[in-house]
């Protein structure tokens, strides 16, 4: 499984899984343009780790849920490396509440950064890589776009959106050789897990039939089998990793 030559973006990837998929691409060959919102300590770090590799990335400062910054993000990467070819849409937040409880700012800024920066990043690319005849996106939704979850309608809808979004794409994409595929991770263990309190994670935990949660690791190794050759005939799919969670 190598991608020399590729060239991938990888949205929120600065740290946490975004940064694991980022790692594991450049692995592999693959040069990668990192995107951050606002850390740029986490995204220097990252971008050092990978350089370390032998690859060629840089740094892209970009709000996804801004459609304008992301034109303007994803042409300088067109114009630095020359193309691009594997499209990773992992950047989101979450804002979580009970729907009582949830203001209007929390579910509108989840849909705007989840869903819509989805959609801003895909539409951003679609006439380079439909032109090119060659390409890979990969959206990151969630068990919880499939499942629901209390407290948390806002970041379901956006990730069930992100589904639907992946779906349609799929279908228009498919006539000029373009894969789109969505990963719906369960719990990983993340800055977002992390906040979770012990009570919250040993109920989280006797829902996994593994046991465990996941390493961001696992995801970013489904990623790079998604956009691997290997993965030549699969297009439309939502690969769950969840531990079992979900069955």
């Amino acid at each position: 499984m190598k991608l020399q030559g590729k060239v991938a973006l990888v949205t929120g990837g600065s740290r946490g899984i975004g940064a694991a998929i980022a790692l594991k691409l450049a692995s592999l060959g693959c040069h990668v343009a990192i995107n951050y919102a606002g850390n740029v300590n986490k995204a220097e770090e990252t971008l050092a780790r990978i350089q370390s590799l032998g690859v060629d990335a840089k740094i892209y400062q970009a709000n996804v849920a801004n459609y304008d910054e992301v034109e303007v993000m994803t042409k300088q990467i067109i114009k630095d490396f020359g193309h691009l070819d594997i499209i990773i849409n992992n950047a989101g937040i979450t804002a979580d509440n009970l729907m009582m409880r949830m203001d209007q700012q929390s579910f509108d800024s989840v849909i705007d950064v989840n869903l819509k920066g989805t959609w801003n990043v895909c539409k951003s690319v679609t006439r380079s890589i439909l032109k090119q005849r060659e390409g890979v996106i990969i959206n990151l939704s969630s068990v919880v776009g499939m499942n629901g979850n209390i407290g948390q309608a806002n970041y379901a809808a956006s990730k069930a959106g992100v589904i639907g979004l992946t779906k349609s794409l799929a279908k228009e994409f498919a006539s000029r050789k373009i894969r789109v595929n969505a990963i719906a991770p369960g719990y990983i263990k993340s800055d977002m897990t992390a906040k979770l309190s012990d009570d919250v994670t040993e109920k989280v935990l006797e829902n996994i039939p593994l046991g465990q949660l996941g390493e961001v690791e696992d995801i970013a190794n489904a990623v790079a089998f998604l956009v691997s050759d290997e993965a030549r005939y699969i297009t439309g799919q939502v690969l769950v990793v969840d531990g079992g969670m979900a069955i």
